[in-house]
C-alpha cells in the first residue's frame, strides 16, 4: 500500500503526514500537530 494521497503534508518539508493515535506525524520532523490543537488541515 502506498501513501494516502489525501493526507495532509508537513508545513516544514511538504512530506505526507501519517496519522498516529490522534497526532499527525512527519517522517522527518516527528509529531507536527495533535488533534487537540485548534489548527485544522
Amino acid at each position: 500500500m502506498g501513501a494516502d494521497r489525501t493526507a495532509p503534508s508537513c508545513p516544514m518539508c511538504d512530506e505526507p503526514l501519517f496519522k498516529r493515535h490522534c497526532k499527525y506525524v512527519c517522517p522527518t520532523h516527528g509529531v507536527v500537530v495533535d488533534c487537540s490543537d485548534p489548527f485544522t488541515f
